[in-house]
């Protein structure tokens, strides 16, 4: 059975930085891709980060730049770096762990951790 937990998020000032972390039992980071996706109520989930078995990493355009997605394979976590927030970066972001072939939004989610930028 596959847990995914996220941790990191809270309120920030525009301008600020968080750091996301995501901690998953029952499946490697370092055999599967991890991702970071946000979503605000009412408008579907967006993704924000990915990073493959191999350590190659995506980045949406919204974040390109700004945030930076890293993982450590011995402990087994993925990371989000956000840097230069953004009020419109307000969301709850949600950690996923999938095969590196697998549908965007196949795989493993976690509850979700809110993060909510001020201006």
């Amino acid at each position: 059975q596959v847990h995914v937990v996220e941790s990191g998020g809270g309120l920030v000032q525009a301008g600020g930085s968080l750091r996301l972390s995501c901690a998953v039992s029952g499946a490697l980071f370092s055999l599967n891709t991890g991702t970071w996706s946000r979503q605000v109520p009412g408008k579907q989930r967006e993704l924000v980060a990915t990073i493959s078995s191999g350590g190659t990493t995506t980045y949406a355009d919204s974040a390109k730049g700004r945030f930076a997605i890293s993982k450590d394979n011995a402990r087994n976590e993925v990371y989000l770096q956000m840097n230069s927030l953004k009020p419109e970066d307000t969301a709850v972001y949600y950690c996923n762990i999938r095969g590196d072939t697998a549908p965007i939004f196949g795989g493993y989610w976690g509850q979700g951790t809110q993060v909510t930028v001020s201006s």
